[in-house]
């Protein structure tokens, strides 16, 4: 239990270290420009997110599953793995990540990195991190309930998003 804590918390500090990020590359997009999209989900996102942390802490306390080894280890493998794509989605994104949906004018989506291969990694990520991190401790409630709510968030999110890039041009502008 102690160790799954301080997982969590790790998590969350690393969502803190986010939050960070986000505001200052929220703040140099909106200095250039940038447009937001999608306000009106936004709060859900986070009230989710933050309940993803504190449900899967308060099911393994509560409960107290017994929890096979392979499933620990291969969750956590999970988790790690959905960590560095996030992170991965960031650093490509650069000072053009952030938590809410701002575009700025002008400026082309992203093709490189993972989003190459993917139309919206970040969200591969987040989806398995709500599955592999509860799971973590056989919290299968938290992981089951933030699976089925995250994934009408992202119907949303991801229309909101598709409909803000698809005001940008499509190639990076001469000279940029």
């Amino acid at each position: 239990m102690v160790a799954f804590t301080v997982l969590v918390a790790l998590v969350g500090l690393e969502r803190v270290a986010e939050l960070v990020v986000s505001t200052r590359n929220a703040r140099w997009s909106m200095e250039r420009g940038g447009v937001e999209h999608g306000l009106g989900h936004f709060p859900f996102m986070v009230v989710l997110h933050t309940a993803l942390l504190v449900g899967a802490l308060a099911e393994a306390w509560i409960r107290q599953p017994q929890v096979p080894s392979l499933l620990a280890w291969s969750m956590l493998a999970l988790v790690i793995a959905s960590q560095a794509l996030r992170w991965w989605c960031i650093a490509t994104l650069g000072r053009r990540w952030n938590t809410r949906v701002i575009v700025v004018p002008g400026m082309p989506p992203v093709r490189s990195g993972p989003y190459r291969l993917l139309r919206h990694p970040n969200y591969v990520a987040v989806v398995v991190e709500g599955v592999a991190l509860p799971l973590v401790h056989a919290a299968w409630i938290t992981a089951l309930v933030f699976t089925v709510l995250n994934a009408a968030l992202l119907v949303v999110r991801i229309r909101v998003e598709d409909a803000a890039l698809a005001t940008l041009p499509t190639e990076e502008p001469a000279g940029a």
